[in-house]
């Protein structure tokens, strides 16, 4: 059996720690297992991670404590790199890459940057910091892999993407966690006291900037003032809560948004949802709005994302930012939503690449043969 280090969970169980578990959980562990190293005193999926045969190693943030984060990762790669055959760094900037660089060091041969953005959402210093580390990425990584096109420009020069060693690596899910099921919808909306005629807008994403929370609450109260039968579910949690909470608090929608939090059934709670609101400033490939298709959700999303995202055309409505959000309210009532019993979207995502059986065949195979050279 070969063992892998994977770097990219943290506290969250956003996006790329969704990523992360979805192939962890369809790999084939007896041959490939998967050991996690964390700078967050708590692990998101821990237990699961440790139910699934994984070992999670936990070591200082850099941002916190410089000294003791490079005492940390001396002790732990001096002790652990040989156990492994290969280092997975799943991260949105490379403003840190000293993962790369004491897996290098300490020999650990096969080293794998996986891009999960497409533009900087941090503090400017660590723009910077990504722009340099981008120059040198070469020196430290051996395999570069990305999400998506735009996330692949941010982080790699055109001779790393033209090269045998750039792998695009789909957002892929398990469609039968999300295909629509009346059932469960039925359930959910009686768990929540939501009536079955209510008019339910969801979005499931970490609460920061990029995210665009604020504008989601005001294309929201805009809807409530025509349709005052309509709830809002926002699922994540995130540093901006406290600003998105005094915003509703402001409009007066207290009765009618509800903040789920961090939750662990987001695929039954997009069963509840009748739209999916997802004005993001900027994503490489979003995973929620792979899981909102699955669902048969019709979609509303800001054009600042890129249309490769699009899995069944029928069910995503761009929108740009430049229009306010009246615009989008209007946009949202005018158009009828979905069947969500169609059958069409399970062919698509098989066929799009966003089936994560077939694309955990594709990194089992990239891990294996490069583990023989």
């Amino acid at each position: 059996m070969k063992k892998v280090l994977v770097f990219g969970i943290t506290e969250n169980p956003g996006g790329v720690e969704s990523v992360i578990m979805n192939y962890y959980r369809n790999i084939d562990r007896n041959q490939i297992q998967f050991d996690f190293l964390c700078n967050t005193d708590i692990v998101a999926y821990e237990d699961e991670i440790k139910k699934l045969g994984g070992t999670i190693y936990r070591v200082t943030a850099r941002s916190k404590n410089r000294k003791k984060f490079k005492k940390d990762m001396k002790e732990f790669f001096s002790k652990y790199s040989k156990e492994y055959s290969a280092i997975w760094v799943n991260v949105c900037s490379l403003a840190n890459i000293d993962y790369l660089k004491y897996a290098k060091k300490y020999g650990i041969k096969k080293r794998i940057i996986h891009s999960h953005n497409s533009q900087n959402m941090d503090s400017f210093i660590r723009g910077m910091l990504h722009k340099w580390n981008k120059m040198f990425i070469t020196k430290y990584a051996t395999d570069f892999w990305s999400c998506s096109s735009d996330a692949s420009k941010w982080f790699y020069n055109d001779n790393i993407i033209k090269s045998d060693k750039y792998l695009l690596v789909n957002n892929a899910i398990d469609y039968d966690a999300y295909k629509f099921d009346e059932n469960v919808r039925n359930k959910y909306r009686k768990e929540l006291g939501i009536n079955d005629k209510t008019l339910v807008i969801g979005n499931i994403g970490r609460m920061h900037f990029q995210k665009n929370h604020s504008f989601i609450i005001k294309v929201f109260n805009e809807i409530h003032k025509k349709v005052s039968d309509c709830e809002l579910i926002l699922i994540g949690d995130g540093p901006d809560r406290e600003k998105i909470e005094n915003m509703v608090k402001k409009y007066n929608l207290e009765n009618c948004v509800r903040f789920l939090g961090v939750r662990s059934d987001v695929n039954n709670l997009m069963q509840v949802m009748d739209i999916f609101l997802f004005p993001s400033l900027f994503e490489g490939v979003p995973l929620a709005l792979v899981e909102a298709q699955a669902a048969n959700l019709t979609i509303y999303a800001s054009d600042a994302i890129s249309q490769k995202i699009v899995i069944d055309k029928s069910l995503i409505n761009f929108i740009s930012l430049n229009e306010n959000e009246t615009y989008w309210a209007n946009q949202i009532l005018k158009n009828d939503t979905i069947d969500r019993k169609s059958k069409q979207i399970e062919r698509l995502i098989q066929e799009k690449g966003y089936d994560i059986r077939l694309e955990t065949k594709k990194i089992k195979e990239k891990f294996e043969g490069d583990m023989k050279r």
